[in-house]
This record gives C-alpha cells, sequence and structure tokens, in this order.
C-alpha cells in the first residue's frame, strides 16, 4: 500500500524540463557491480547524459558487493543535495527485498525513489552450440530424464535462478540449479558441457552468440531484441515472460526538482543515435520511462519474483 501509494504521488507530477534545476558540483552515479559488467555500462552511459544535459561532471563510483545492497545503502544516505543517484538494476530493487533469511541495512522500497529507466535488458535462453537444436529438443530432453538437465545461475535468488524456476514451473519440467558467482564462470562451464543451459540477459551472452559458441534458443519476452533473432520462449512454454531493466534511482531526499533533471537528461540522451547504439550493441533496448512508469514496473516485478520465491522455497545464502 505504501509503495502504490508513493507511485501515485510520484504520478501527479509531471517531468519538467530539466533547466529547472541545476547542480553547482560534480554529479556521481553509484554502480553496485565491477567494472567490465552490463551495470558498469549502464551507469556510465547516464553519468554521460547527465553530465552532457546538466553541464557538470559526472563520475562513476563502483561499490561492489551483496547484490548491490552496498551500493543502494550509498545513494540512500548520500544527502539532499540531488547529486546522486544509483544506477539500479532490477535485482536489487525488486529481488533482493523479497529474499527471506537476509539482513538489509536499509529498504529500497521506501528509502529509494525511482528517476528513469534506461533501458530494458532482454533475456535469452542460451545452450551450449551443439548441445540442443531448439527449444522443444531441450523440452524433451528434460521431460524424457527428469532431473537430468541442469540450469545455471549467477547466484542463489538471482534474476536467472528466478528465471530457471519460472521454466521449470511452467513447462513442468525438473531442472537441477547450479548457482555460480555471476554469469561469466557459469557461461565458461556452460561452453565446457557442465551445465546445459543459461536463461540470461543477452548483454551477458552478445559475444558469444555472434561468434557462434553459444545458440540463442528464445527469448524471454514477446518484444525479443532488434539484433537478435529467436522465438519467445511463450511459443514453446506458454505464459513464461521476463525482461531486466537497468534505470536509475535517488535517495528519498532528493528534491523533487533534482529527480526531474535527471530523467530530463536520460530522456534527452535517449534520443541521440550514439547512446542508443552502444546500448543495443550490448544487448539493451533503449527505453526511456518516468518516475511513475518505472514505480508501476518495480511493483510488478515485485509481485512477480515473491510469488517465485516462495513457490520455490528459496532462501538467502
Amino acid at each position: 500500500m505504501r509503495n502504490a501509494l508513493a507511485a501515485l504521488l510520484l504520478a501527479a507530477l509531471p517531468l519538467m524540463p530539466a533547466a529547472a534545476w541545476q547542480p553547482d558540483r560534480p554529479l556521481r552515479v553509484v554502480a553496485g557491480f565491477a567494472a567490465g559488467g552490463t551495470g558498469d555500462l549502464t551507469a556510465r552511459i547516464i553519468a554521460e547524459m547527465a553530465g552532457a544535459a546538466l553541464g557538470q561532471n559526472a563520475v562513476v563510483e563502483n561499490r561492489t558487493g551483496a547484490n548491490g545492497v552496498i551500493a543502494a545503502e550509498a545513494v540512500a544516505r548520500s544527502g539532499t543535495d540531488g547529486l546522486t543517484v544509483l544506477q539500479c538494476p532490477m535485482g536489487t530493487m525488486t529481488i533482493t527485498p523479497n529474499l527471506p533469511g537476509q539482513r538489509l541495512p536499509l529498504d529500497v522500497t521506501t528509502e529509494l525513489v525511482p528517476v528513469a529507466n534506461l533501458a530494458l535488458s532482454t533475456y535469452g535462453l542460451v545452450a551450449a552450440r551443439d548441445r540442443f537444436a531448439d527449444v522443444a529438443a531441450m523440452l524433451a530432453e528434460a521431460r524424457a530424464k527428469p532431473g537430468a538437465l541442469s540450469f545455471a545461475s549467477a547466484g542463489t535468488g538471482s534474476a536467472q535462478h528466478l528465471a530457471g524456476e519460472l521454466l521449470k514451473r511452467l513447462a513442468k519440467i525438473d531442472l537441477v540449479h547450479i548457482p555460480y558467482r555471476g554469469a561469466a564462470p557459469a557461461i565458461v562451464d556452460m561452453l565446457g558441457g557442465r551445465v546445459d543451459i543459461l536463461i540470461t540477459n543477452l548483454g551477458d551472452v552478445a559475444g558469444q552468440i555472434r561468434e557462434g559458441s553459444l545458440r540463442l534458443l528464445a527469448v524471454g519476452d514477446e518484444t525479443g531484441h532488434p539484433n537478435f533473432s529467436a522465438p519467445p520462449l511463450s511459443a514453446s512454454v506458454p505464459g513464461f515472460t521476463i525482461a531486466g531493466w537497468f534505470a536509475a534511482c535517488a535517495p528519498r531526499t532528493m528534491p523533487r526538482e533534482a529527480v526531474e533533471a535527471w530523467a530530463g537528461a536520460i530522456r534527452a540522451g535517449l534520443e541521440r543515435p550514439d547512446w542508443r547504439k552502444r546500448l543495443l550493441d550490448n544487448g539493451l533496448t533503449p527505453m526511456f520511462e518516468g518516475p511513475e512508469t518505472l514505480a508501476a514496473r518495480m511493483e510488478r516485478d515485485r509481485a512477480q519474483f515473491r510469488d517465485l520465491i516462495q513457490g520455490a522455497g528459496i532462501r538467502a545464502e
């Protein structure tokens, strides 16, 4: 109820031009993951967009650990000057708050507010090049040999883990979950034949798909991605849909005018072909969503993941 009310209040306040608020010092975008990954890439694009639109230098600060919670806490406690935002990925904002058995130093659902979405992240079901010809072959083997096939994830409670649990539930198949410390080692083991499938955002596997070492069997939602051709997984597993996103969030103490300015900078940046191309080349689809639309997306995703976590009995490790 509290989050729904917040979304309604945000919806009542239209986005104003970025010029309504101007920073007088350098800007900061905090990312909860190491340099080189998709989270870091999107943080740097947000920083470049903000710097260009708001006339200040913008830096990226990587504060890794605890699935993005360390970075989230730093931003939540950053004060009221409007200079700091969080590169907030879907997992930190919608999955982490729902995982039983963990102690969090903050409530991301109330201590951070949505600013703007930058891009959607298409998820893909991938396997080693010679493992399965298509989704039908994978499902047929899974049904013929219950418990024999495995799916990888970037860790227990990750978006990849929940995507695999959703596939198990809807397809009525038994797969063994193999958690890794991130997507990169999972991909290595899949290429080595030690795990069968992975459902992850295309940015994690775009290079391997292009070079042919991984086969993209299906995408996780009906929209897909313009640079990758594959049927939606829902064509074989009705009801399956999952898509990620990369956005900016702010401390709840940030003035509304500053929230509007950051959102306006991202909206303006997404009109530039060079930034759009960088996102597309990394498996992301440019997609601006303002504070109220992003708040509604977060609520839908929290509900979906809460149901999956409870149904699969997942707990934080």
